[in-house]
């Protein structure tokens, strides 16, 4: 039964014939990979205090475990971009996938907190160099008529991967420990990997790119780097704040860089001179950054605050992956028939009204309330993600779909780091240096309040953001 569904769905975005076969290898690796990756985050999410139980640590401490991932992720992701316009996507991407996997094997066996956030770090690089080809490989695949269609197929994959996190991950986590995760992980990225090698055609377009741009790569990782580090560690005190400032200030100087170079790491003229390309960017910063944190906070309230099992929460948080999956792909078609700006403003509406209504989250809030609050993110997401995804690559030619990609994977990454740098920030400032279990269940509650307070504000910028775009079907 399942294998015909597959099937349908398969022929239906690529009928028989030689060339339609390769574009099928491809969207079945895309698939793979972008249900790996987006498993792997949202079942962590839920062992993240069973490691705080066995490696005791401070809760800003214990958010590492996810940023340093990211902060990976959107240092690394443009570089890689570069690199396989260069020398090729395909070698870039499969060896994204089997570096993701093999450190997934090495947590396994990690002895102290620190192990794992070496490992969470080395796994960021992995995660970069998927994030900054699987886009452009797939986009490449297929004629512009049918983008949004098989760009909703990515993105439903990406929020199927979600909905199995938290079930996966609540149930590895109940019965066989967090390192049970990493286990499955190994297992996945391993068959992700063969599944890429043997499928994914040899024969991809170069983009014609003969240079590396190596000054501007080095200096976009390391102001990114500060960017990121700065914002996550800006609370701690002077220190944070000189990195952040030092961070921007040599963005600057790449982007002065990168406007005297003839063929630079990334094109920041599509910025300057392509407004929705740029405000698209915008809209997807802004969005990943009011919405990114929300399964983090959402699992410590059930675990922490109400004393539910990893099991249990799982279960319960399926719900936001679930509609992101299945509203997804009706958004990406219709995003090939309407305006993808107007249907993603209507998704960032739907998440703003989410998040405000997490504020009103009590300790003893019933489930009905959580639950709703979960529908709501995911409806909104599942507007936005695919149909923001077509109006990016659409605004781009077919020699700039690596930088694109790479730009959506970094505006992600940077929204991520942002939206845990604001939930670091805000439980040290209520939390000081207690655990989890330590603190009281009203200061935790508190916490979070404010923190959907500041992600509601986001979300709502964002959709003023999103409105600004225009286009020939609006």
């Amino acid at each position: 039964m399942r294998g015909c569904i597959i099937e349908t769905v398969m022929d239906s975005v690529s009928p028989k014939g030689p060339e339609n076969q390769k574009r099928t290898a491809v969207l079945i690796t895309v698939l793979a990979t972008s249900f790996l990756t987006s498993f792997s985050g949202s079942a962590l999410n839920l062992a993240i205090p069973e490691i705080s139980r066995e490696f005791p640590t401070s809760a800003s401490l214990l958010g590492w475990i996810v940023t340093a991932y990211i902060l990976c992720s959107a240092t690394l992701a443009v570089p890689f971009g570069r690199i396989s316009d260069v020398g090729g996507r395909r070698p870039v991407y499969l060896m994204g996938i089997l570096i993701f996997a093999l450190t997934s094997g090495a947590t396994f066996f990690a002895w102290n907190f620190w192990v794992v956030l070496v490992l969470r770090i080395l796994q960021g690089i992995g995660g970069a160099m998927i994030f900054a080809t699987n886009i452009a490989i797939l986009v490449n695949a297929y004629p512009p008529q049918m983008r949004g269609k098989v760009l909703g197929y990515s993105v439903a994959s990406t929020y199927v991967g979600l909905s199995m996190g938290p079930v996966a991950g609540g149930l590895l986590t109940h019965n066989f420990g967090w390192r049970s995760v990493f286990a499955v992980n190994l297992v996945a990225g391993l068959l992700a990997f063969f599944i890429a090698l043997l499928r994914l055609p040899r024969e991809q377009k170069k983009t014609g790119a003969k240079s590396y741009d190596a000054p501007g790569m080095l200096l976009y990782s390391f102001s990114v780097f500060g960017i990121m580090y700065g914002l996550t560690t800006v609370s701690d005190g002077w220190l944070g704040t000189a990195i952040l400032v030092a961070g921007l200030a040599l963005f600057f100087v790449f982007l002065r860089h990168e406007l005297r170079t003839e063929m630079p790491a990334l094109e920041v003229r599509l910025f300057k001179n392509n407004p929705n390309f740029l405000l698209s960017n915008l809209a997807a910063l802004l969005n990943y950054g009011a919405t990114y944190a929300t399964g983090y906070l959402v699992s410590i309230f059930l675990q922490v605050v109400q004393g539910h099992d990893p099991q249990q929460s799982g279960l319960i948080m399926i719900c936001q992956p679930a509609m992101m999956a299945v509203v997804s792909l009706f958004a990406g078609r219709l995003s090939d028939r309407h305006s993808p700006y107007r249907l993603a403003s209507i998704g960032m509406a739907f998440c703003t009204v989410s998040l405000f209504s997490y504020i009103f989250v009590g300790v003893e809030a019933s489930l009905g309330h959580i639950i709703l609050n979960l529908v709501l993110v995911g409806i909104g997401f599942g507007f936005f993600a695919s149909p923001n995804t077509n109006a990016i690559m659409s605004n781009v030619k077919p020699q700039d779909y690596s930088v694109a990609s790479s730009l959506i994977s970094t505006m992600r990454t940077i929204g991520q780091v942002g939206s845990m740098a604001i939930i670091t920030a805000v439980t040290q400032m209520r939390l000081g240096s207690q655990t989890f279990e330590e603190a009281p269940a009203i200061d935790l509650v508190g916490a979070m309040r404010f923190a959907f307070i500041i992600f509601s504000i986001i979300c709502a910028a964002g959709i003023f953001i999103s409105l600004q775009r225009h286009s020939a079907k609006d």
